[in-house]
């Protein structure tokens, strides 16, 4: 009897626990490919478990998500690796929970010989990225490819204003390469080939992937854990809601990866401009796969030491403490 009543306090104690609600959690990202998965789990209501309401939220810049997150307006948010760094490194309370995307920036070029970024010397690139993790990657990779060229002829960077910019440049002729993430990448090439019967773009090709130019220069640390999943505020000290929204954006990110064209009928959306098809290829293409951060660490502070090494304010000046690892 006493067993029985043990097992049905358990039962009920069980039960409470799991009952235990937040009213509202928020999961956030850019437009890009390593949000996807946070939009499926909306969709698919894979957190209702832990909380009554979950949306997500669109956001347009790291300054935006930096003031989401300032303000507690988001609980877990897709980011490049380098930003829950920094935050953490200035003490606020965030955790990068994985790595899920490995390869999202690509050369696209007009020019058919040009067959990677090593083609390119004295020669002008287009590129959005400004004072980010895009940014310190092409400008690592490029001088590192200047130094080792027998000519040492470097690379002219045309810093654009947005991805859009450059795209308008790429179909107006103005611009002859570019580096683009995805999807810009695969919108890009999408409205050529839409101009194209009309003659009014020129012929663009998909040339080489960042990640596959990196394992080339790099073959000590051939990986590139580009972006992953961070938790924010009191939900970063949550073990039970962190190893839940991991595993469960650990899983949408297969389903994603399997399933392309109704994971891009989900994103289309929250991302009405883009179309099906654009963002059906951008996950194609895109190196996708979920690890823990605890899991790649290795490969995360290897890159982090890369960057002290000439973009230290990227990430604060220091590695991250060892908490910062989750889930």
């Amino acid at each position: 009897m006493r067993l029985l009543s043990f097992a049905v306090a358990l039962g009920c104690s069980a039960v409470g626990a799991q009952a235990e609600q937040r009213d509202k959690l928020v999961l956030g990202g850019p437009g890009a490919v390593v949000s996807y998965p946070l939009m499926h789990m909306v969709q698919t209501q894979a957190l209702k478990a832990h909380a009554k309401t979950v949306e997500f939220r669109l956001w347009d810049s790291h300054d935006q998500l930096s003031s989401l997150l300032a303000h507690k307006q988001l609980d877990f948010s897709a980011s490049p690796t380098t930003l829950p760094a920094l935050l953490a490194n200035r003490g606020q309370p965030v955790r990068l929970l994985n790595v899920s995307v490995w390869g999202l920036i690509w050369l696209i070029s007009t020019d058919p010989k040009v067959k990677g970024f090593q083609d390119m010397a004295g020669q002008e690139l287009l590129s959005p990225f400004q004072h980010d993790l895009g940014d310190v990657l092409i400008d690592t990779l490029l001088t590192s490819q200047q130094t080792a060229s027998p000519e040492g002829k470097s690379v002219q960077l045309r810093r654009t204003r947005s991805g859009q910019d450059a795209i308008a440049l790429m179909l107006s002729g103005k611009g002859r390469h570019v580096a683009l993430a995805e999807p810009l990448g695969s919108m890009l090439l999408w409205r050529s080939e839409s101009q194209a019967p009309n003659g009014k773009s020129p012929k663009l090709y998909r040339v080489q992937s960042l990640e596959e130019a990196w394992a080339q220069q790099y073959p000590q640390q051939p990986t590139l854990p580009q972006a992953g999943l961070m938790a924010n505020g009191d939900v970063a000290n949550d073990p039970a809601l962190t190893r839940a929204v991991q595993e469960g954006y650990a899983h949408s990110t297969r389903w994603c990866k399997a399933n392309a064209l109704g994971c891009a009928e989900i994103a289309h959306r929250h991302l009405p401009h883009m179309p099906v098809a654009v963002l059906r290829n951008a996950i194609e293409i895109t190196h996708l796969e979920s690890r823990t951060a605890q899991n790649a660490k290795p490969e995360i502070e290897a890159l982090y030491r890369l960057i002290q090494q000439k973009h230290p304010k990227v990430i604060g000046n220091q590695l991250p403490p060892e908490t910062f690892y989750g889930p």
